[in-house]
């Protein structure tokens, strides 16, 4: 059999081979440059949101701290049509913007335009190339709410911030971040007790007190002492607890900004607590950030107090008047029994037994000291703005009492716990406002219902041991020390009905790339 000529065949396999060969090479090689090129992007990318980022800082940096809303520098509120979102001025949305933005500024006040056109823009370097950021803002809500402590009402309002980073060259790169700027509006009075400060032992409790609740709108008509609840008394602190009793009991959380294991002093740093002796609470909520509570206006400096200063003299109620202005007697001399009108009063002392009546409106008292007697609230609410002055000049307090308490409740048998005719143990008919750094003692023996705001100050409250001595409401200061198996009973009414604007945020984070 003849076989067939094979000549030629290797040839024609090595030219295969090298065909596959050069395929592969070539499909390397784009596999290269397309991951070269995908590398090349994801940074451009990268950079470019980078600069959106920064717009985004920028722009919420210019409306925290460089602008003021309205009513301010000449702008309005009738300006603006609040019912829409996003607010209108001249038929279109309020919207700040900056050079080289994609959109235009519609704004009434030209120097708030001119400031936030050349803040809002600006350029970085990253390795070679150079990203360029510009930012504009759209007003999305505006509306003027009461804040306690002080006499003006704020402006609240909700900002969406769209920021673009742009990086140009071979290759060109664009990323668009939005985010939306706003500040919450939270109860005043969401706490039990809330310590400002930082410090460890910010609050501090021991004895065999702690924390309770109770609900002052679904009382009875009765004078009869409302049943604590062992949950919702919460308590929060920018700095850390420490709770040493047999037991101390906290029915509620614990808020703090605090995390960590180890002390610092630093908002945000350090311990949560420290529970010794069976000293226990119902868990710890971690804060984002510290809460900032502003000290009431009056009296403060540049605080544009609607008040003039009270006198800084001394004024004693033993039983009778004694000719003090404002002060009236109730029935004869014997009952010690009388009522004191809303005014100015100096270093006013109550003693000797007296009942002292008070009627709606606001007392204006550099000092107040019970050294024995009873107040009670005929018509609320009564709100006691203290100004613990030692001495005064420019219209404010150039130096505060010290070291005796600036409000002094220790010796009265109970306040606004009774009433004729009137609910007991509402704590928002005793309002008391103290913007000093001094010192506030509100009960000892007996039972107090009242609202202190006092965020500089350094208060507390001492049971001397009374199991009945409670108290009723929610406080606010600087440091809140308990002890003597003093118990606070917060009513959770209070979440209703005063408010106080919390710290700008922002939320609503969103990207693309185009």
């Amino acid at each position: 059999m003849k076989q067939a000529n094979e000549r030629g065949v290797a040839l024609i396999l090595t030219l295969f081979l090298v065909a596959v060969l050069s395929v592969m090479a070539v499909s390397l090689a784009f596999l290269s440059q397309s991951e070269t090129w995908s590398s090349f992007n994801y940074r451009l990318m990268v950079q470019a949101r980078d600069g959106a980022e920064a717009g985004v800082n920028k722009a919420a940096h210019f409306l925290v701290h460089s602008y003021t809303p309205p009513p301010a520098g000449g702008d309005s509120l009738s300006n603006y049509t609040l019912t829409s979102s996003p607010v209108k001025y001249n038929n279109s949305d309020v919207v700040l913007a900056s050079n080289g933005s994609s959109v235009s500024s519609n704004y009434p006040v030209s120097a708030v335009r001119g400031s936030f056109s050349t803040s809002g823009t600006g350029v970085l370097t990253a390795e070679n190339a150079r990203v360029r950021y510009t930012t504009y803002a759209t007003l999305l809500s505006m509306r003027q709410v009461p804040q306690y402590g002080t006499t003006t009402p704020a402006t609240i309002q909700s900002w969406r911030i769209t920021a673009e980073g742009i990086v140009t060259g071979v290759q060109n790169s664009l990323v668009q971040i939005t985010a939306k700027l706003e500040r919450p509006i939270r109860p005043t009075f969401n706490y039990a007790a809330f310590a400002t400060s930082c410090n460890d032992g910010a609050l501090d409790f021991s004895g065999s007190g702690g924390t309770m609740s109770y609900d002052s709108s679904t009382l009875a008509q009765t004078q009869t002492a409302p049943q604590g609840q062992a949950y919702s008394g919460n308590v929060g602190t920018n700095g850390s607890l420490v709770a040493t009793g047999n037991p101390v009991t906290i029915n509620g959380t614990l808020s703090t900004p605090r995390t960590g294991v180890s002390g610092g002093g630093e908002c945000g740093d350090g311990a949560q607590a420290t529970m010794i002796g069976g000293a226990s609470t119902q868990g710890i909520t971690e804060l984002p950030q510290q809460i900032i509570y502003p000290p009431p206006a009056c009296w403060t400096a540049g605080g544009g107090c609607a008040y003039a200063l009270p006198p800084l003299t001394v004024q004693t109620i033993n039983g009778t008047c004694s000719g003090l202005a404002g002060c009236t007697q109730i029935g004869a001399p014997g009952l010690k029994r009388v009522r004191l009108a809303p005014g100015p009063y100096g270093n006013l002392t109550i003693s000797g037994g007296t009942e002292l009546h008070l009627d709606a409106g606001t007392y204006n008292i550099n000092s107040f000291t019970l050294t024995s007697g009873t107040i009670v609230i005929d018509s609320e609410p009564v709100i006691f703005n203290i100004a613990g002055c030692a001495t005064t000049g420019a219209g404010v307090c150039a130096t505060t009492i010290s070291p005796q308490a600036v409000l002094d409740l220790t010796g009265g048998s109970s306040t606004n716990t009774h009433g004729p005719g009137n609910l007991g143990y509402v704590p928002a008919k005793f309002q008391v406002n103290y913007s000093g750094t001094g010192n506030l003692k509100l009960n000892g023996s007996a039972s107090v219902a009242a609202i202190v705001y006092a965020p500089n100050a350094n208060i507390t409250l001492n049971g001397l041991g009374n199991a009945s001595a409670r108290f009723y409401g929610s406080i606010i200061g600087q440091q809140v020390t308990l002890v003597g198996g003093a118990t606070i009973y917060y009513d959770r009414a209070l979440q209703n009905a005063f408010y106080t604007v919390g710290n700008y945020m922002l939320t609503s984070y969103n990207w693309r790339k185009f």
